[in-house]
């Protein structure tokens, strides 16, 4: 089986540092150059996670998005965050994609959500009918089928074309509800499984993309499972309307107990 380019530094500076303990020899000079960038929208700069660093304005990028606590836990040597909330993939390629190179070794990314409407499907579903809801839902998945993937592309080919040695982990979507759960109002079940597939459809479709470019698709679905809205030990914000922007976002334990072990495993 082939280990991420993590995990063969990782092995590589274990096996230096046993041969400088034990006399082996000069050990081989550690070239612990890693690079990690991690681009994307709002479920990779931390939206919902709240202590968002001021000077990352608008994208409200945080310390507790599961970019920035990996690279905590890993200490790559160069560690790039451009991931925007609202981005859409043609905010990744016009602004998002300088700090690739050919030295990059690991680049994460959750992109795709907003292309196809995440947040008018959310608000149309919340303000309007079941049937206006599911009709909604549906414009979005012909989205799926007849544009995104030809955005997604030339999003991964310009990853690709930056930083050709890197892995590449693309990350999905949770499903927002847990079906037949705890909540007792809001929308009804026929909404819920209608966003909920909805999710599903997205996911697959980025995660054809995602193989085709070589890349490793990461799902966070399972991850969610139990901790979805309406499970009672949710990881997601339902609808804030305090703060309407984090609305179906993952909290800070969405990130750290969601995300981060699914994008660790998998570089």
């Amino acid at each position: 089986m082939k280990m991420s380019r993590f995990a063969a530094l990782t092995s590589s500076l274990l096996l230096a540092a046993g041969a400088a303990l034990f006399g082996a020899g000069q050990a081989a000079a550690a070239t612990a150059d890693f690079g990690y960038v991690a681009l994307g929208d709002s479920y990779s700069s931390g939206v919902g996670a709240g202590n968002y660093d001021s000077g990352s304005g608008d994208c409200k990028r945080t310390s507790r998005a599961y970019p920035a606590l990996w690279a905590a836990a890993h200490s790559p040597q160069t560690f790039s965050f451009t991931a925007c909330s609202g981005a859409r993939t043609g905010d990744v390629l016009s602004g998002q994609l300088g700090p690739l190179n050919s030295g990059t070794d690991l680049v994460s990314i959750t992109i795709g959500g907003n292309d196809a409407g995440f947040s008018d499907v959310m608000t149309t579903c919340v303000l309007q009918s079941e049937s206006t809801c599911i009709s909604r839902v549906n414009q979005a998945k012909a989205y799926v089928d007849s544009t995104l993937p030809g955005r997604l592309d030339q999003v991964y080919d310009a990853i690709h074309g930056r930083a050709p040695g890197a892995h590449v982990v693309v990350l999905g979507y949770p499903r927002f509800y847990q079906l037949n759960g705890t909540c007792a109002t809001g929308l009804t079940e026929g909404e819920r499984s209608a966003i909920d597939g909805a999710a599903d459809y997205l996911n697959a479709a980025i995660a054809k993309r995602a193989a085709d470019h070589g890349f490793t698709f990461a799902s966070v679905a399972g991850a969610f499972t139990g901790h979805e809205i309406c499970s009672g030990d949710t990881w997601l914000h339902s609808v804030n309307w305090l703060n309407i922007g984090e609305s179906y976002h993952p909290t800070a334990a969405g990130q750290s107990g969601g995300y981060l072990p699914v994008l660790t495993n998998a570089a």
